[in-house]
This record gives C-alpha cells, sequence and structure tokens, in this order.
C-alpha cells in the first residue's frame, strides 16, 4: 500500500502538470528524486521527446560530496546540455517535491549556469 506521503506527492505532481507544460523553444526541467540518485531531464511535451538529462550517477563519486552538493552538480551539467542544445529559458517542474534541499540546489545551479526559469 502506498504510503500517506507519496499519495500527496503524486497529488502535488498531478496539479503541477496540469499548469506546467514544455515546448521546444521552453522545454520542462523534470525531477525525480530515487532513494540513491536524483535524475533531471528537459522534456518538450508537445512532442514527447527528452531533450537532454543528467543525473547524479554520472557528475559525481557519492563518497566525496554530500547530496545537496551532487544535486548542485547536477543542475549545473543540465545547463550546460541545455546550452549545448540551443536551450535559455525553461519552464521548471519539481513534481511534487518540496522545493527545498537538493530540488532548491539544482533549481539555484541551473540559474547560476544560465538558464533562465
Amino acid at each position: 500500500m502506498a504510503t500517506v506521503k507519496t499519495l500527496r506527492r503524486q497529488r502535488l505532481k498531478r496539479g503541477i502538470r496540469k499548469k506546467v507544460n514544455g515546448t521546444a523553444e521552453r522545454p520542462r526541467l523534470s525531477i525525480y528524486r530515487s532513494n540513491t540518485s536524483i535524475y533531471v531531464q528537459l522534456v518538450d511535451d508537445d512532442k514527447s521527446v527528452t531533450l537532454a538529462s543528467s543525473s547524479s550517477k554520472e557528475v559525481s563519486d557519492r563518497t566525496k560530496n554530500t547530496n545537496v552538493e551532487i544535486a548542485g552538480l547536477v543542475g549545473k551539467k543540465i545547463a550546460e546540455k541545455a546550452k549545448a542544445v540551443g536551450i535559455e529559458k525553461i519552464v521548471f517542474d519539481r513534481s511534487g517535491y518540496l522545493y527545498h534541499g537538493k530540488v532548491k540546489a539544482i533549481a539555484d545551479a541551473a540559474r547560476e549556469a544560465g538558464l533562465k526559469f
């Protein structure tokens, strides 16, 4: 049975997705947090295509940094990949997670690297 916490997140996620839609000019930056990793994608919802992606598995060794620092590295990496594809502006989709900790670190790092929300 699903916990109350996951049901709450799924309800919030549905509400966010009703309002947030990614296009080719302004894709959606979607976040997923698992127990061990954090994943970020740039999605064009009109074509249902992932334009770029990054995860904590490809940016750093877990023994050297804290989770929030690793999330910041993921934010910088996705911003670099977005610039390589030619994307400057995005729409932020926190997927029902609170805008705190790792989610905030990703957003702040992406902004510092040049993405506009």
